[in-house]
């Protein structure tokens, strides 16, 4: 099923228009409890972190905007309340599409600066030759931080901070510092290879050190929220980052040694990898040629 789930998402990753191709009716919302007031919902896109208690529900992405309506009843299951905040770790289309119905029914949308700017214009993913419109007004976030912003609700304090240069140029990551989960948006697919988009400003050192951050301050009682894949912790993240340190020097040593693009992506540099990563929707082939490229655009 997170096969699924994953081709799906990718198939529609980045546009609002290309999700409404997409069959969503058999789409479930899945929700696990994850402390007193936090839980974790997949669907179809990014997954999505909630707080809710007295104060108010708090969530984080909102996937696609076919899937609002499901959303919307999970969360109804948990609490009558309203959603009073979104906040979107960055700004692709599997996390935000929701963004404009939510936002219709009074929710304050929230991001990292860049993420406003990027959903306010049009963008194109060189990756995967595809232009994405300017988002709605409404969609936009209304509220956006720098570094930094802090929620202190439900008896908890979500601690969003932005990680520079990672899964793109605006992802933010956050600490639910009571209930010890964390929510890494896509500077983490769990069991698969990432896509890291770069010409949105990602880079793999990036996702690297928004890993080494949150290895930092997780302990094994840490529930992790993954942008993509099942409920996470911290001996399964220090695998990925691990993963993603070793193949990304092997190809930046392929680089130095003046091999070329087709080169490198045909010597196999992540075969000892494939079995257990590359299941994802983006397989190996094309996860070196990723790295590939963005080191080679950037000598």
């Amino acid at each position: 099923m997170m096969k699924v789930l994953a081709s799906l998402a990718c198939a529609s990753l980045l546009s609002a228009a290309g999700a409404f191709a997409q069959d969503f009716s058999k789409v479930e919302i899945k929700t696990t409890k994850l402390s007193d007031t936090t839980y974790m919902m997949e669907g179809a896109g990014g997954n999505l972190g909630l707080s809710i208690g007295d104060d108010a529900v708090f969530v984080i992405d909102d996937q696609f905007a076919p899937l609002s309506e499901k959303i919307t009843a999970a969360i109804a299951r948990l609490s009558p309340k309203p959603v009073k905040f979104i906040l979107n770790t960055h700004w692709h289309g599997d996390h935000t599409g929701g963004n404009e119905n939510f936002a219709r029914g009074g929710a304050i949308l929230v991001a990292q600066e860049n993420v406003r700017k990027r959903m306010g214009s049009e963008q194109f993913i060189e990756f995967m030759r595809s232009t994405v419109p300017a988002s709605p007004k409404i969609a936009l976030p209304v509220v956006t931080f720098a570094s930094s912003v802090s929620f202190h609700l439900n008896g908890d304090e979500m601690q969003a901070f932005h990680v520079p240069r990672a899964h793109t140029d605006g992802d933010a990551i956050v600490i639910f510092a009571k209930s010890e989960v964390i929510h890494m948006g896509d500077t983490y697919f769990n069991g698969m290879y990432p896509f890291i988009d770069t010409s949105s400003g990602g880079t793999v050192e990036g996702v690297i050190a928004a890993c080494d951050q949150v290895l930092g301050v997780a302990t094994d009682r840490t529930k992790i929220i993954p942008g993509h894949g099942p409920l996470s912790n911290r001996a399964e993240l220090q695998a990925y980052r691990d993963m993603l340190a070793t193949v990304s020097s092997r190809v930046r040593g392929m680089i130095s040694k003046g091999m070329k693009l087709e080169e490198i992506t045909a010597s196999g540099v992540s075969s000892d990898y494939d079995e257990k990563w590359g299941k994802g929707f983006i397989k190996a082939n094309k996860f070196v040629e990723m790295l590939a490229m963005n080191m080679l655009d950037r000598k």
